[in-house]
């Protein structure tokens, strides 16, 4: 049986870190789901003070960037205007 992740932030999402203002407003620019049973899963995020940071992206890990106060900006399901990415075909790992 193959374990799916929850997964938080997905591919055009804009978000900010509670902790580091001075990052500015975010977009997810890249997302990468390993393929293996407890395998990665990542996402780069383009700040705008100009840096890419990478966060795990798995609500089930005690590492996700959601509790490390990463947050969505703004939520699709109420922005007509930007509607939420398909999911990418990214994946890591071998097949």
């Amino acid at each position: 049986m193959h374990e799916r992740q929850r997964l938080y932030l997905r591919l055009g999402d804009r978000v900010i870190h509670l902790n580091y203002a001075e990052w500015g407003e975010g977009v997810v620019v890249e997302e990468m789901t390993s393929v293996l049973i407890g395998g990665t899963c990542l996402i780069r995020v383009q700040f705008e003070d100009g840096q890419q940071r990478t966060f795990n992206n798995d609500l089930d890990n005690e590492l996700c960037c959601y509790y490390f106060g990463v947050r969505r900006c703004r939520h699709s399901l109420f922005d007509a205007e930007h509607p939420r990415a398909a999911r990418t075909t990214t994946r890591l790992g071998r097949k």
